[in-house]
């Protein structure tokens, strides 16, 4: 039991609980539902912001706002949530988004019923799997809300809706299963069985069983998050899902491989992540240099799209890789800052696909003239996501680059290939995206010019959605603090934890720069280390 109201619980119970209402509600042609699902989403982001106002502290890094009932006792199977730093933001994007996206689904008409069924219980399952304490749970709410994008996309999506629903499901769910069996193995290891998180992260695991379990999770979240080669499945589910549902893809559901690897791979598996952190920085680094060739090749705007964000998110593969404290809060700040500019870049792609009722790149071009208003949006938008000074996405890039650069584990060679590879990342980001932008906006379409002049401009609503997530994108591009003061204290943490496994590695290979202390030096590297022991240097890490 808890001895505080159980704000955790009734923030995930909420839109579960108000979906299954849903049929009782008596409506012909969905306004009445529209309404009903936009009131429970602001209830519950309202409440979220609220809760976490009044009793969350900033400053505190271990969980707040615990709450542990018996669930299923046969199974050891508890009713454990609580949030920290790395939650809590998350938490709050999660709100924000989903309630945007409600809105932005304005006009189904089709099965609104379904609809916004799904979404609802999508909202909650996406709280429920950053709020969960207890392995198990976890992965049944990570699996529960594969369901409803499953439905979302292969009822409300594209011609190809079915191809791109089956393949979601299919690497998703194979993905996850790899969760259960880690989370079983480490469950029954050691003397006592639990499926607390927090008791599996303080048990001790040899390196073998650390090693096998952090590359089966890095699999599971990886197809989520997603890095290459297990991304595939994204743009066809963004090229095919609605708007809406692309906001949520886009804005939350990617955001939960990167939470995963954080609260898994790196708490839970901390020395296998000082042994395997190069091989993240590497797959980083491949992410964005081959999400953005490919977002080149890509006719299909939210194709396109969706390949810029493989590319986005392997920044939080090499923050995550870092191992310092700027590194993960570039990791983290860059889950958010794309989390807002990718769900506004999706529900803008959906605006213009409304009007033309085409996602062809190059039968959407000149729609500028008709529509000034979606072209000022959509740049602002497009400017945020190719890392313009002023704009989130800058400063949490900025952040990975530093993060990267002051590592002190790593040889200066490989900092140097790391950081330069990135970089062309950056560079291939603005030529890309400029690129679409043009031919979209002002390029020379393929289509009659009739059927492009009716086009009418963004409407209020549409505005006003597009405007929520500029605000806090321009925000935390000028001010970052209003991001990073919710996680750093959790991030200090996470640091000082694998600080202390990097000691501990080092004295048992020999690298007396480090044993001694010697880590925060940015100019060391490991090539130079003498061992304590040995006359021979044997650095596991490049």
């Amino acid at each position: 039991m808890v001895d505080h109201f159980p704000w955790l619980t009734t923030l995930i119970a909420f839109p579960a609980i108000a979906a299954l209402l849903i049929p009782a509600i008596p409506d012909r042609d969905g306004k009445t539902l529209r309404w009903y699902a936009l009131a429970v989403g602001l209830i519950d982001f309202s409440l979220t912001v609220w809760a976490f106002w009044q009793h969350y502290d900033f400053a505190t890094p271990g969980l707040q706002l615990v709450e542990q009932y018996p669930w299923i006792p046969q199974l050891g199977l508890n009713w454990s949530v609580a949030i920290d730093g790395l939650s809590m933001p998350l938490i709050v994007l999660t709100g924000f988004i989903n309630t945007l996206a409600i809105f932005a689904a304005w006009n189904v008409s089709h099965k609104p019923r379904l609809f916004y069924g799904l979404m609802l219980l999508l909202y909650s399952a996406q709280i429920g799997v950053f709020a969960a304490q207890d392995m198990l749970l976890f992965f049944t709410l990570w699996e529960l809300e594969l369901v409803p994008v499953y439905l979302l996309i292969s009822i409300w999506g594209g011609p190809q809706r079915a191809y791109a629903a089956t393949k979601f499901i299919l690497y998703t769910a194979l993905g996850s299963i790899f969760i259960l069996v880690v989370g079983l193995a480490m469950a029954f290891s050691g003397d006592a069985v639990s499926f607390d998180m927090a008791t599996l992260a303080q048990k001790h695991y040899s390196l073998a069983f650390e090693i096998a379990g952090y590359i089966a999770l890095l699999i599971a979240f990886g197809v989520k998050l997603p890095i290459f080669p297990f991304h595939t499945w994204l743009p066809d589910a963004h090229g095919e899902a609605s708007a809406p549902v692309s906001m949520v893809l886009a804005g939350v559901l990617l955001k939960m491989g990167g939470y995963g690897l954080i609260r898994m791979n790196v708490e839970m598996f901390p020395n296998a992540h000082v042994y395997l952190a190069p091989a993240l920085a590497v797959l980083g680094v491949v992410n964005i240099v081959y999400g953005a060739l490919t977002a080149f090749s890509q006719g299909n705007l939210k194709r396109c799209l969706a390949c810029s964000s493989i590319s986005h998110m392997g920044f939080v593969l090499i923050g995550i890789s870092a191992l310092t404290e700027v590194g993960f809060s570039g990791a983290v700040l860059q889950m958010l800052s794309h989390g807002l500019i990718a769900a506004a870049l999706f529900f803008l792609a959906g605006v213009t696909y409304e009007r033309t009722h085409t996602l062809v790149i190059e039968k959407m071009g000149g729609i500028a003239k008709v529509m000034p208003k979606a072209f000022a949006l959509f740049t602002a938008c497009t400017m945020a996501s190719l890392a313009l000074p002023g704009m989130s996405g800058f400063v949490s890039e900025l952040t990975v680059f530093l993060g990267v650069a002051s590592s002190p584990i790593y040889s200066a060679p490989f900092k140097a290939i790391v950081t330069l590879l990135a970089a062309v990342g950056l560079i291939l980001t603005p030529i890309y995206l400029l690129s679409m932008l043009r031919r979209v906006f002002y390029g020379r379409s393929s289509m009659p010019e009739q059927a492009i002049a009716p086009a009418m401009d963004a409407q209020p609503r549409e505005i006003f959605i597009a405007v929520c997530t500029i605000a806090p994108i321009i925000a935390i591009g000028f001010y970052p603090k209003l991001a990073t003061q919710t996680y750093d204290a959790t991030t200090v943490a996470v640091a000082s934890q694998l600080q202390e496994s990097i000691t501990t590695i080092a004295q048992v290979q020999g690298w007396t720069a480090i044993a001694n202390g010697a880590e925060t030096a940015p100019t060391a590297f490991l090539g130079s280390y003498r061992p304590l022991v040995s006359s021979t240097t044997a650095p596991v890490i490049p």
